[in-house]
């Protein structure tokens, strides 16, 4: 009978990884966060606590505190929800349709983030002021944009529209079109091949659009105090409240401030995140 000879084992090799360890990585993450983000934080709360409750209820409840609250809040979600279907529609045209200038407008797609937002704010003022071209139709028709909420409006849609068709445009890039050739096939129309196929898939994504465009227009500063006007009780935004407040040296009361914008954003953007992921899971349930 033949012996059987052993067989010879040999550990199981590691991976190779790119990066470093797990512990390593993780005290990394956690250092740059802690230094970014959770230690402003934790200094914007420990600065408001020198209030005290009844003095940070009197500073955040203020007609004018309220009123710019409102109207930064207000205004970034108008000007998300255009965003929306505005960058969704240019979205649909770069990736579906082929034109001579198809590369110059994806370009120009991304011309807020690369300019500054003073410059942005001086331009629109410009152009919307009542001697400028736009500005001069509109004041034909009764309808004023400069020093109103509706020239916050434009504001933040035209610093906003870039994180919507950013988001979206890859999705339609691929989205497989024989599925829609198919649908067409079978009788379905236009309306029916977008409510059913196209709009489900790029759902999410939009979604993530809406959000960072709405947070983005909580927020800012330099493309709005310019044609926003400033006027208290009427065109003054959450921010430049703050910045006034800091000028004042009301430290304390303009960290209060930040606070209930921070509160309210986070909020804002939780309930976002949790309607996003409860349409990913129900379009996967349909899929199966």
């Amino acid at each position: 009978m033949a012996a059987v000879l052993p067989v010879a084992t040999f550990p199981a090799r590691t991976p190779r990884r790119v990066l470093p360890g797990f512990g390593l990585s993780l005290g990394y993450t956690i250092l740059y966060l802690s230094l970014i983000v959770l230690i402003p934080l934790v200094a914007i709360f420990t600065k408001t606590a020198e209030l005290g409750w009844d003095r940070f209820v009197h500073v955040i409840s203020s007609p004018r505190v309220v009123a710019a609250l409102a109207l930064s809040f207000g205004t970034a979600g108008v000007a998300a929800l255009f965003n929306a279907f505005a960058g969704l529609l240019v979205a649909w045209v770069l990736t579906r349709y082929d034109f001579p200038a198809r590369r110059l407008v994806d370009a120009l797609v991304d011309l807020p983030f690369a300019l500054p937002t003073a410059v942005a704010g001086i331009a629109l003022t410009a152009v919307y002021a009542p001697n400028g071209p736009l500005g001069r139709l509109l004041g034909a028709l009764g309808i004023t944009v400069v020093y109103t909420p509706l020239g916050i409006v434009a504001a933040l849609v035209f610093i906003g529209l870039p994180f919507v068709v950013r988001m979206v445009q890859p999705v339609l890039e691929e989205l497989d079109r024989e599925v829609e050739e198919a649908a067409r096939t079978l009788g379905a129309g236009p309306r029916q091949v977008f409510a059913r196929i196209v709009l489900p898939a790029v759902w999410p994504a939009l979604l993530t659009g809406f959000a960072l465009a709405f947070a983005r227009g909580i927020g800012e500063y330099g493309s709005v105090i310019f044609i926003a006007g400033n006027m208290p009780m009427r065109s003054e935004i959450a921010p430049l409240l703050i910045v006034t407040k800091l000028e004042q040296y009301e430290y304390a009361s303009a960290t209060a401030i930040a606070v209930v914008m921070l509160v309210i954003s986070f909020v804002l953007l939780l309930a976002i995140n949790a309607l996003q992921a409860w349409s990913q899971r129900r379009l996967s349930g349909t899929a199966r």
